[in-house]
This record gives C-alpha cells, sequence and structure tokens, in this order.
C-alpha cells in the first residue's frame, strides 16, 4: 500500500516542492511508502505514476475545493487501476487555521477587514467549497471574510479589495496565481498580504486525517482491485 498525493503542478520548481514537502511529512507519520505527483505543468504526472506501478494506492488530492480536476481529470487517471481517489484537502478548519498564522506573521490583527483570494474555477460546486473555507477563516479570524477569484466564477480582486483590507490567498503553495494575487492585492491598497499556506503542520495533520480515513474505507476495495 502506498500514498500517491496530487497537487495541481506549476512551472515554479520551488512552488512544487511545497507538495513534496508535505507529502513526505505525511508519509513518515503514517509509515508509508509515499509519490508525489501532479495535475499538469510538472512530472511525475498523476497517471504517469499510477500507470507505472500495480501496487495498491490511496490517493490523496492536495487541492483545496472541488472542480473540474477532481471530479474528471483524476478518476479518468485512475481508471482501471488498482487506486482509490479521495477528497480534496478543503474547505477545512485546518486550513483556516494555517491561514490565520500565516496572517498574524504580517503583523495584521485579528478581525481586520480580510479578502480570501482562490484560483478559481467554473464549477459550482468549487464556489459553495470556496464559500464554506470563507465562513471557516472568519470564524477563526473573528470577522466575516469576503471572497475573490483570479478565474472562473466569483469576483475578481480589483473589485473585491478595498484600501486598509489584508488578505488570505487561498493558496496551498506559490505560483503564477500567488504572485498575480500579491500584486493585485497591493495594488487595490490591501495593507497586508499573507504568504500561502505552505507545508504548514495543520495540512500535514490534515493529509494524515484523509489518509486514515480512505484507508478504513477503502482498503477492502483496493484489495480485490
Amino acid at each position: 500500500m502506498r500514498l500517491v498525493t496530487v497537487a495541481h503542478g506549476t512551472r515554479k520548481r520551488t512552488a512544487n516542492a511545497t507538495a513534496v514537502e508535505v507529502t513526505r511529512r505525511a508519509a513518515e507519520r503514517l509509515g508509508l511508502e509515499a509519490v508525489t505527483s501532479y495535475v499538469e505543468l510538472c512530472e511525475p504526472l498523476l497517471v504517469d505514476v499510477l500507470a507505472d506501478s500495480d501496487e495498491p494506492s490511496i490517493v490523496v488530492p492536495l487541492l483545496l475545493s472541488t472542480g473540474y480536476h477532481l471530479r474528471q481529470d483524476l478518476p479518468a487517471a485512475a481508471e482501471g487501476r488498482p487506486a482509490v481517489v479521495g477528497r480534496p484537502l478543503g474547505p477545512h478548519a485546518l486550513l483556516a487555521a494555517a491561514q490565520v498564522d500565516r496572517l498574524l506573521l504580517t503583523g495584521a490583527e485579528r478581525g481586520s477587514p480580510l479578502v480570501m483570494v482562490a484560483a478559481g474555477s467554473s464549477d459550482p460546486l468549487a464556489t459553495r467549497d470556496l464559500e464554506r473555507a470563507a465562513y471557516l477563516l472568519g470564524r477563526a479570524w473573528g470577522s466575516p471574510v469576503r471572497v475573490a477569484t483570479m478565474s472562473g466564477l466569483g469576483e475578481r480582486l480589483e473589485a473585491v479589495v478595498r484600501p486598509g483590507d489584508v488578505v488570505s490567498p487561498y493558496l496551498l503553495a506559490g505560483g503564477l496565481f500567488a504572485d498575480r494575487a500579491a500584486r493585485a492585492s497591493r495594488e487595490a491598497g490591501a495593507v497586508a498580504v499573507a504568504e500561502v499556506i505552505g507545508a504548514h503542520d495543520a495540512v500535514v495533520d490534515l493529509l494524515c486525517r484523509r489518509v486514515t480515513a480512505q484507508l478504513r474505507a477503502d482498503l477492502p476495495g483496493l484489495q480485490h482491485a
């Protein structure tokens, strides 16, 4: 049995290292062999990782909400393989806790006007997930959270961020969207922009929970795949 994580992937190599670090730390804690893979833009791709081995695999998406990749690309990559694809990491209170930690490191005060910015998706289910993530972040931060997206459905940063706001990227790793979000937020008047969630301890905890839950639910199916 092995753990296979799958992140979106970016051409920024340092950003892809986030998924590797989170996976390594979770695998050590769980005592599992692990491989980090990506949907696109970086190797190894999930479809190749699954095709290269007949070992049963627990596939955990290092994605923060549902969307096309989760509902289409990942099941297609796992089709016919001894693998099960689990839920995305988010929304979850542990991610909100990590976001709060990143915000506090900027010097922002709890309860300050806050905007959460996500990559975005054309899938309405992703919008539902972002609304839930914003609620969890607001509960942890102590004030309501407005949501902006960089693409897909939803309002753009320029229409959401107001002078004096602080901004929390709802992104696991850096890359093009993170760079654009930081730049656009400051241009719109944000006084602080947090770092991406990154390889936070809470993310490792959440990944371990996802793996444990999948092992309990899907092990019989994997054994007979």
